[in-house]
C-alpha cells in the first residue's frame, strides 16, 4: 500500500505541469545560487590571502622606529571567508572583513559589503539559503497541500476507506511523495558543496562532519513542514483552503514572526547607539590612566607605587622606561574599559537571543536559521568571537611594543629607535572558529527547539492519522 500511494503520487506531481515547472526553477535558482556564491566565496579568498601577505609586508618592513609610533602606525586583522558560508553567508555581509589594530582604541570591523550595495539590496541576494529556507517550504507547499483534499473532491477516500485501507499506510506514502524529491533535491545540492569545498584552498575549518550536521538540520525543518502541510490538508476538505492555509503558515513561520522577533527583541533589549557607546567608553576611560598624561593623579599614584617597589627616589634610576611602562597600564586600563562595554553588548545579544527562543514555539524558521549560521561560522557570535581575537592580538601587540620601549631606553628617551627587525619578531595574526562540538553546545537551546518542533509535527500528524 505505500509503495502503490508513493507511485501514484510521484506519477501525478510528474504530470502537473506547474508542479514539475515550479521544481525545475527551483533546481535552476539552486544551480544561479550555487554559481555566484562560489565566485564570491573565491573572489573575497583571493582578497583575503592579498590583504593578509600585503599588511604582513608593510608590518615588517617600516624600518627603524619608535616602539610607541609604531603601535599608532598599526596593523589590520583579516576575517577569513570560511567555506560553509558558501551555503548560508549569514550576517557576513553586515559584518565587515577586517579591524583596524592601533594604540588605545579597539576598533569595529569595518568594510562590510552592504556598505557598497545599492538600494536594490534590501530585497534579498539569490543565495543558496535563502533557497533553503524560504523556497524549498513554499515547494513543499505546492507540493502537498492537496495531498487528501483531492481524494475528498474526487470521492476516493470513501472509496479506499471502504476497501479498508490502512490510513497510516496511506499518509507515509504520501509523506515519501512529497519528501522524496525535497530530499533529492537538498542531498544533491550539499552533495555538489561537499565535493567543490573538499577540493578548494580553505582555512582548515571545512568538514564533511560539519556539512553533514547542516544537511541534517535542514531536512528536519523540511520534514517539519511537510508534516504540517499533511495535517492541513487532512483536515479541511477543499484544496483551495488548505492552499490558503499552508501558504499562511509559510508566511507566518518564515516572514511574519521572524520580523516580530527582530522587533520584540530590539524593543526589550535594545543596543547602545554608536554615540551612546562611543560616550559610555570615553567617560570610563577619563576615570582611569592616561598613559600620554604624566601630570593626572592616576599617573603620579602610579609613579609613587613604581618607586616605592623598586626602591628608589627617582624615576631616572628605574631599571626601565618609566614612560613605557605608564603607557602600557594606560593600555592595560583602556582595556578593561573595552572588555566591560562589550560584555554589555554581549549580555544584550543574549538576551536577544532568548526573545528569539522564545518565540521560536511559532516558527521552525528561527532555530534552523541560526543552527545554520552557527555551523556555517557566519552568526554573530563568530563574528564576535573573531573581533575579540582581534582585541586579544591588539592587547599583547602593544605590550609587545611597549615592553621593548620601557627595556631598551631610559626614562625620558624618546629618541630610542627599535631596529627594523623587532618588528618581525610579532607573531602573525591567526584565527581560528570554534570547533563544532563547542558550536552544537552553544545551540543546545535551538537544537532542542527544533528537535521539539520534529516531535510535536509528527504527534499531531499522528492524532490526525488516529481521526480518520
Amino acid at each position: 500500500m505505500i509503495k502503490s500511494t508513493f507511485i501514484k503520487e510521484i506519477r501525478q506531481l510528474t504530470r502537473d505541469g506547474r508542479v514539475a515547472t515550479a521544481f525545475v526553477i527551483v533546481v535552476g535558482l539552486l544551480a544561479m545560487a550555487i554559481w555566484i556564491s562560489g565566485k564570491r566565496y573565491h573572489a573575497i579568498n583571493q582578497e583575503y590571502r592579498e590583504a593578509k601577505s600585503t599588511e604582513r609586508a608593510i608590518w615588517d618592513n617600516q624600518g627603524d622606529k619608535n616602539p610607541h609610533s609604531a603601535a599608532h602606525y598599526g596593523t589590520y586583522a583579516f576575517k577569513p571567508k570560511y567555506p560553509l558560508s558558501l551555503l548560508d553567508q549569514g550576517v557576513d555581509k553586515y559584518a565587515g572583513t577586517s579591524i583596524f589594530l592601533e594604540a588605545h582604541k579597539r576598533n569595529e570591523a569595518q568594510f562590510s559589503m552592504a556598505t557598497d550595495q545599492t538600494g536594490l539590496a534590501r530585497f534579498g541576494d539569490l543565495t543558496p539559503d535563502f533557497i533553503l529556507l524560504f523556497i524549498i517550504p513554499l515547494l513543499i507547499v505546492l507540493l502537498g497541500y492537496n495531498s487528501f483534499t483531492k481524494e475528498h473532491e474526487m470521492g476516493t477516500m470513501a472509496l479506499l476507506k471502504s476497501q479498508g485501507t490502512s490510513v497510516v499506510k496511506l499518509i507515509l506514502g504520501k509523506w515519501l511523495a512529497i519528501m522524496s524529491p525535497i530530499f533529492l533535491i537538498t542531498t544533491i545540492l550539499f552533495l555538489i558543496a561537499g565535493v567543490v569545498l573538499s577540493n578548494l584552498d580553505d582555512f582548515g575549518v571545512f568538514s564533511w562532519e560539519s556539512l553533514g550536521v547542516l544537511f541534517l538540520v535542514f531536512i528536519c525543518y523540511y520534514v517539519v513542514f511537510t508534516n504540517l502541510v499533511l495535517i492541513i490538508s487532512s483536515r479541511v476538505k477543499k484544496s483551495g483552503i488548505a492552499l490558503v492555509f499552508s501558504l499562511s503558515i509559510w508566511i507566518i513561520a518564515c516572514l511574519l514572526v521572524p520580523k516580530i522577533s527582530s522587533n520584540i527583541a530590539d524593543t526589550k533589549h535594545p543596543y547602545p547607539t554608536r554615540q551612546e557607546f562611543a560616550a559610555n567608553v570615553l567617560k570610563d576611560k577619563l576615570e582611569g590612566l592616561d598613559g600620554h598624561d604624566p601630570w593626572s593623579k592616576q599617573a603620579k599614584q602610579l609613579e609613587k607605587e613604581v618607586l616605592a617597589e623598586y626602591g628608589v627616589d627617582s624615576l631616572h634610576l628605574l631599571p626601565f622606561n618609566f614612560d613605557a611602562y605608564r603607557m602600557q597600564k594606560g593600555e592595560e586600563h583602556e582595556s578593561e574599559v573595552y572588555l566591560k562595554h562589550y560584555r554589555f553588548l554581549k549580555k544584550q545579544f543574549a538576551e536577544q537571543s532568548e526573545v528569539y527562543q522564545g518565540l521560536a514555539a511559532f516558527s521552525p524558521f528561527l532555530p534552523t536559521r541560526f543552527l545554520s549560521m552557527a555551523i556555517a561560522r557566519t552568526d554573530y557570535a563568530t563574528h564576535w568571537n573573531f573581533a575579540d581575537a582581534a582585541e586579544d592580538y591588539r592587547v599583547k601587540t602593544q605590550a609587545f611594543l611597549n615592553n621593548n620601549f620601557a627595556e631598551n631606553s631610559s626614562y625620558g628617551e624618546w629618541s630610542y629607535r627599535a631596529s627594523a627587525d623587532t618588528w618581525k619578531k610579532l607573531p602573525p595574526f591567526e584565527y581560528a572558529p570554534p570547533k563544532l562540538g563547542e558550536i552544537l553546545s552553544t545551540n543546545g537551546s535551538n537544537l532542542l527547539i527544533l528537535s521539539t518542533w520534529l516531535i510535536v509535527s509528527f504527534g499531531f500528524l499522528f492524532i490526525t492519522i488516529k481521526k480518520i
